[in-house]
């Protein structure tokens, strides 16, 4: 059990559609003090080759919620991108949700490791450890 006052946040990627991490794709971090406060952006990162984001910022202490932003259309474009090097275009470019918004409760002392389970035409989310 953490002793810490503020809650912790993690997050991975896995594109469902290769089984693979997904590489590059853009996080933001927001988080706000109480349901009715306004969200304060607290920074970024990039997810590695293991889909992982290693650097997020640490939430402040107060923290009621937690929204992380996932920007999958660039990913989707240059991933059909590189599939159709040497094929010609047979399909929309990028992804059906341009972006993803995932917004959870926290308590201080938790961590909390919300991976995303990716693909062009849906996503889904859990709370794993």
């Amino acid at each position: 059990m953490s002793t810490s006052i503020t809650a912790s946040v993690s997050t991975h990627i896995l594109d469902t559609s290769l089984g693979r991490p997904a590489e590059g794709v853009a996080v933001q971090l927001s988080a706000r003090q109480g349901r009715d406060a306004n969200w304060q952006p607290l920074g970024g990162s990039a997810t590695d080759a293991d889909g992982r984001c290693k650097d997020l910022p640490a939430l402040p202490e107060g923290t009621t919620h937690v929204r992380l932003d996932f920007a999958v259309e660039p990913y989707f474009e240059k991933k059909q991108a590189d599939a159709q090097q040497d094929a010609p275009a047979n399909r929309d470019s990028g992804a059906f949700f341009p972006e993803v918004a995932i917004t959870f409760a926290v308590v201080p002392g938790e961590h909390y490791h919300v991976p995303l389970l990716l693909n062009p035409f849906g996503y889904s989310v859990y709370r794993g450890s």
